[in-house]
């Protein structure tokens, strides 16, 4: 899944209510507890064809109400039947399944109604029985995608995306691969659509495509809309941007825009050596309304920005790792996979332990692309790890009770909810933290090798292997460990368990074998203020979090505290606004202004705060001033750093 923002991660994702957490852990466990309580069995996935192919066809004309009506006919046999609704989802590393917003089902054979029946203890499925001389079935029954919480919408006047998980329900006691469907869809009139799936066929607005297993069906979404443009990125396969947009001005590319978008297909494959596609599509929507962007897909992946990504482009560089990030995806994640998350279908349990390679290495390769194609500049590169490593300098106290691999479980423990004191809890710490890591890993390599070999090395070896093949290939801890020793001999099995299953593992050494060292002015890089400026993302609006300790939103909402920072300190909590500030009316400049006046005097900063109904005032004892981040070189020690970065020719 995508890390849209520097240190955010996951802010492309859906955020789950404390509630929809409990009722989400309850859903994950009802499996288990069915098996345990002899409840309604469900039969387990067995590595079979299933007889016949499903035919299904979803309606997603309703874009004023944001309903998809669907319609499947199953192939059956008279006895028990047993239908799943998806529930963990590949790229989510968690259960969920929006079964919330599954409505309407009914179920029938030869034109008369068949009852059936959910599980005790398993929401996610559908008993029936299935009468004597009936060989197929008819299910319909509503997506009601509504809002995806605070990032917007699935469906628009304009634009959609959908997820074919969220549309289908399938045969329990299959494996997925072994499940054919022939997908249809009819959408608004004039409206084009960008898929890795391959048409069949169209008449009038409807599309039929060819069929496709289930489990590339669901690995295929499709973005749809009245303002839709596909580019052609080159590629030894073809691959595409396929753009939906809020307006036709936000479809304009420029040619250097172009230019760096095409630099990025090139560049990776240049690093890894091969491709795992027959094609593939950056489903792409720039819009300021559409949600549920940020999964990654085997031949495509949903993708969504702000949409002045190409009319704003000097003022809006946080993000544009986004696309890389996803790309990289398809060799790491999609075609070379951790064993534990691999499936046989969508309703067994998934294993997250791996995710420091699946995503943190990802997030690494992510921001090395950004820059080799251009779509960085080497100094917003920089400014960007500038960022990720101050928080794992000041601002992660957390791995002081947590391992970086605990982290691992907070895709089903937290589902990205919004935590009160995340500096202390910390959220999934494998992206950024697994990127440090993997940061030190290519500088150690380098250095073993006395600059003669990379983690670019590694790349190639380990997901680059089987061209062409985009059958999922898995892999556990000690292939990784052998993979690095193909590179470079080391003890890397002791080096990776010092980082992911230690406490206070020594991130910071990320930045310190490359030449550069981090260090804090009173200044902040213009990428940092391009990133707090983009009020209309999620990102923290005005960051304090390594001076004074907070991160805040545009009228001084507090949305996270740092652990035994000097505000904590003083007592103050998430959730507060700042009212005042020594007596003036809060505002960013006011905080700054109070932050650099208290470093030369021994007078506290008194902040005025508001919290749950009560206004009190608290005295933070601070005296060091604005502190942002940045990278400098250390005389004398080698460059990796922009040897990193550097394009391969």
């Amino acid at each position: 899944m995508s890390r849209l923002l520097p240190t955010v991660p996951g802010a492309a994702r859906r955020r789950f209510s404390q509630l929809a957490l409990a009722v989400g852990l309850a859903l994950a466990a009802g499996g288990a507890m069915a098996q345990q309580l002899g409840a309604d069995s469900v039969p387990p996935p067995q590595d079979t064809p299933y007889p016949g192919t499903i035919t299904l066809h979803v309606d997603a004309n309703d874009t004023a109400q944001g309903i998809f009506r669907v319609r499947e006919t199953i192939p059956v046999k008279p006895g028990a039947l047993t239908l799943l609704y998806p529930q963990w989802i590949p790229g989510d590393h968690s259960p969920t399944g929006p079964i919330n917003m599954l409505a309407g089902i009914a179920l029938s054979a030869n034109g008369k109604p068949l009852m059936w029946k959910r599980d005790k203890y398993n929401v996610y499925a559908f008993h029936l029985d299935v009468p004597e001389g009936v060989t197929s079935i008819d299910a319909s029954f509503q997506y009601l995608s509504g809002r995806t919480d605070s990032e917007g919408f699935e469906m628009t006047p304009l634009m959609m995306d959908m997820e074919w998980s969220k549309v289908t329900l399938y045969p329990a006691g299959y494996y997925s691969r072994d499940i054919t469907f022939v997908p249809s869809m009819t959408l608004p009139q004039g409206w084009q659509f960008g898929t890795a799936l391959e048409t069949a066929s169209q008449s009038g607005d409807t599309t039929t495509f060819k069929p496709v297993t289930f489990n590339n069906l669901v690995d295929s979404p499709i973005y749809a809309g009245q303002y839709f443009k596909r580019v052609d990125l080159g590629g030894t396969a073809p691959v595409h941007l396929d753009i939906v947009a809020d307006a036709p001005k936000y479809l304009e590319i420029s040619p250097e825009q172009l230019k760096v978008h095409r630099a990025l297909v090139s560049q990776a494959e240049k690093l890894f050596g091969s491709h795992h596609y027959d094609h593939y599509d950056f489903l792409f929507s720039l819009s300021d309304v559409l949600g549920g962007n940020g999964t990654e897909h085997h031949q495509s992946s949903e993708n969504g920005l702000d949409a002045d990504y190409f009319t704003a482009w000097d003022e809006s560089a946080p993000g544009r790792d986004l696309l890389p990030h996803e790309y990289t995806h398809s060799w790491n994640g999609k075609f070379r996979r951790p064993a534990d998350l691999w499936t046989p279908n969508f309703n067994v349990p998934m294993g997250d332990s791996l995710l420091w390679v699946y995503e943190g290495q990802t997030q690494y390769w992510g921001y090395v692309l950004t820059a080799r194609s251009g779509m960085w500049t080497a100094q917003q590169f920089r400014d960007a790890l500038a960022m990720e490593a101050a928080n794992y300098d000041r601002n992660r106290v957390g791995f002081q009770w947590r391992t970086l691999e605990d982290t691992t479980n907070d895709p089903t423990a937290a589902r990205r909810s919004s935590l009160p004191y995340r500096s202390w809890q910390m959220s999934e710490e494998y992206y950024s933290g697994g990127q440090m890591m993997w940061l030190e890993v290519d500088a150690k390599l380098r250095a073993l090798s006395h600059d003669k070999k990379s983690l670019d090395d590694f790349a190639h070896t380990f997901f680059g292997v089987d061209n062409g093949s985009y059958v999922t290939k898995t892999y556990t801890f000690d292939d990784v460990v052998a993979a690095l020793n193909s590179v470079a001999p080391y003890d890397w099995a002791s080096f990776l368990h010092a980082h992911v299953n230690a406490l206070n593992p020594p991130l910071e050494d990320g930045i310190n074998g490359t030449g550069w060292k981090l260090v804090y002015t009173e200044q902040e890089s213009e990428f940092e203020k391009q990133y707090n400026s983009r009020s209309e993302s999620s990102r923290h609006m005005y960051n304090f979090a390594w001076s004074i300790g907070l991160t805040m939103g545009e009228h001084g909402q507090i949305n996270d505290v740092r652990w035994n920072g000097p505000a904590f300190k003083a007592g103050v909590s998430t959730g507060a606004t700042i009212v005042a500030v020594n007596g003036q009316d809060y505002s960013s400049d006011v905080l700054k202004s109070a932050l650099t006046a208290a470093k030369h005097g021994s007078a506290p900063i008194q902040l005025l705060l508001k919290y749950q109904g009560g206004y009190r005032t608290v005295a933070v004892d601070y005296h060091d001033g604005l502190q942002y981040p940045h990278l400098v070189r250390v005389e004398g020690a080698p460059d990796y750093l922009d040897e990193i970065i550097a394009p391969r020719k």
